[in-house]
C-alpha cells in the first residue's frame, strides 16, 4: 500500500505549507515544473500586480513582475544544476515604487509524499536595508568628493600663503598664521633697535638702465639684504625703492643688548654682501659701484597693525624710526652710524669712532653719534648674558637654563677681584676664630 494514498492530497500541501503561510516573507511552493502551487498571503500584498497566481509557470510570474531575462535564466539554471538558487538584488517597481527583494528557492524531496516534491522559496524585502545601503554609499562618495574639495582649497590656501610670504617678513607672516597675532590686536610699546639703509645716488645708478636689467639689480641686492635681515632674526618693515627698514625685538626678543647686537652684526655683514655682490652686477653690465649708507637707532616705538578697515600694515612709529633714518641720511657711503642709546647697548662688544654731533630735522637738540667700525665675534661675547665693566658686574639671563652658568661666573669674578685686594686688606680682615679642642 502506497502510503501517500491515505492522506488527501490538497491537506498534506497545505499542512505542509503552514509554516510559511504566516511567514513575514513572500513565500510560494511550485510542482518540479515550476508551477505554483500555493503562496502565503504576503506574496499576494508584496506583488498584488499578479493577481491569482496559482498554476503559473514562475518564470512567467518573475517576467511579469519585470525581472530582466538575464536573471530569469540564471534562477532556472541554478534550480536545474544544483536545485537550489540564491538571488541576493532583484530590482522590481511596485505602484511606482522601487523595491529590492532577495530570492531564495530550493527543490524538496519526500519519499514518502510524491506529490511534495517541487521548489518551494520566498521573496525578502530587501528595500530598506538597500535604501540604507545606497544613502551610506552615497554619503561615503559625498565625502570623497568633500575631502577633494578640501584638499584642493587646501593646495589653493597653501598657494596663496606661499604668495602672501613673499609680501610678508617672515616673523609677521608666522605670527598671523599661527595664530598669535590677529587684525584687532592693540598696539604696543616695545624697546626696539631700528636699521634703516639707502643706496647712495640710486637715480645715478639706474638712470638709463633697461628696465630687465634694472629689475635684476634691485631685487638681487634687495633679496641679498633680506636673506642677511632674516639670517639675523630682523623683522624686514618695508623696502621703499632702494631703501630698507627692518626693526628688531618684535614680535621676538632676546633683550635690548641681544638685539642690538644682532641689528649691528646684520649691518657689518650688508656692507661686505655688498662689495662681494660688485663683481655679479658687474659681470651683468651694472659697472657703477654701489655705495649703501646705513642708520641705526635704539628706543622706545609703537608697533602694530596700523591703516584702515581695507588694508592694515604692520610696522612701526616713533622717534627711533626717525632718527634711523636721519642717521642714514647724514652717513658717510659704506658706513653704518649708530644712535647715543645703541651704543651704550654695544659699548663692550663693538669699536666705534664718536663723530661729532649732528643737527637733524626734526630733532631739536645736536644728537650725538658713533660710526660702527667692527664688532667682537659672537663667540667671544658669551651671549651677552654677563658683562663686567670695571668693578661693576651686569648680569642678563634671558635664558633659565644659563642661570648654573652665570653663577659660576659671578663666582670666578669674586675669585678674580679677591686676588686683586691689596696686601692691607688682607691683613686687616679678621682672622678665623680658632676651633675649641674637643674634649
Amino acid at each position: 500500500m502506497i502510503i501517500e494514498e491515505l492522506f488527501n492530497r490538497a491537506n498534506i500541501v497545505d499542512l505542509s505549507f503552514f509554516n510559511f503561510r504566516n511567514a513575514i516573507t513572500a513565500c510560494y511552493f511550485a510542482d518540479p515544473d515550476l508551477r505554483i502551487l500555493r503562496v502565503n498571503d504576503n506574496f499576494r500584498s508584496f506583488f498584488p500586480v499578479l493577481g491569482n497566481v496559482s498554476n503559473a509557470f514562475f518564470p512567467d510570474v518573475l517576467e511579469q513582475l519585470g525581472v530582466d531575462a538575464g536573471t530569469i535564466e540564471n534562477f532556472a539554471s541554478q534550480i536545474a544544476e544544483h536545485g537550489r538558487v540564491y538571488i541576493p538584488q532583484i530590482p522590481i517597481k511596485i505602484d511606482g515604487k522601487d523595491c529590492v527583494y532577495s530570492l531564495l528557492s530550493t527543490r524538496t524531496q519526500d519519499p514518502s509524499f510524491t506529490y511534495l516534491n517541487g521548489v518551494q522559496g520566498q521573496f525578502i524585502d530587501r528595500t530598506a536595508e538597500w535604501e540604507l545601503r545606497r544613502e551610506r554609499e552615497e554619503l561615503l562618495e559625498q565625502k570623497l568628493r568633500d575631502r577633494e574639495l578640501i584638499e584642493e582649497k587646501t593646495r589653493e590656501l597653501e598657494r596663496i600663503a606661499d604668495r602672501l610670504a613673499k609680501y610678508l617678513s617672515p616673523q609677521i607672516y608666522s605670527s598671523i598664521f599661527s595664530g598669535r597675532s590677529e587684525a584687532a590686536d592693540p598696539l604696543a610699546r616695545k624697546n626696539l633697535t631700528i636699521f634703516f639703509s639707502d643706496i647712495e645716488k640710486f637715480t645715478d645708478i639706474t638712470d638709463g638702465m633697461e628696465p630687465e636689467r634694472l629689475s635684476f639689480f634691485i631685487n638681487t641686492y634687495l633679496s641679498e639684504m633680506s636673506d642677511i635681515a632674516i639670517d639675523y632674526g630682523g623683522t624686514i618693515d618695508k623696502f621703499i625703492g632702494d631703501a630698507i627698514l627692518i626693526f628688531f625685538g618684535d614680535p621676538d626678543t632676546e633683550g635690548d643688548r641681544e638685539d642690538a647686537l644682532k641689528c649691528a652684526h646684520m649691518a657689518l655683514r650688508m656692507c661686505e654682501r655688498v662689495k662681494e655682490l660688485e663683481q655679479v652686477w658687474h659681470e651683468n653690465g651694472i659697472s657703477k659701484p654701489l655705495r649703501v649708507r646705513m642708520g641705526i637707532a635704539t628706543g622706545y616705538c609703537t608697533v602694530g597693525n596700523f591703516g584702515s578697515e581695507h588694508r592694515l600694515e604692520y610696522t612701526v612709529l616713533g622717534s627711533p624710526v626717525n632718527l634711523a633714518a636721519r642717521l642714514q641720511s647724514a652717513a658717510e657711503p659704506d658706513t653704518v652710524l649708530l644712535s647715543e642709546d645703541t651704543h651704550l647697548l654695544l659699548a663692550d662688544a663693538a669699536e666705534c669712532t664718536q663723530m661729532p654731533d649732528l643737527n637733524l630735522k626734526g630733532f631739536m637738540r645736536p644728537v650725538p653719534n658713533f660710526r660702527l667700525e667692527s664688532l667682537q665675534d659672537r663667540g667671544e661675547q658669551g651671549g651677552g648674558e654677563m658683562r663686567r665693566v670695571g668693578r661693576h658686574v651686569a648680569v642678563s639671563i634671558p635664558d633659565r637654563r644659563r642661570i648654573r652658568e652665570a653663577i659660576e661666573e659671578l663666582r670666578r669674578i669674586e675669585e678674580e677681584l679677591a686676588s686683586r685686594l691689596p696686601a692691607e686688606f688682607e691683613e686687616a680682615a679678621p682672622a678665623a676664630a680658632p676651633r675649641k679642642p674637643e674634649a
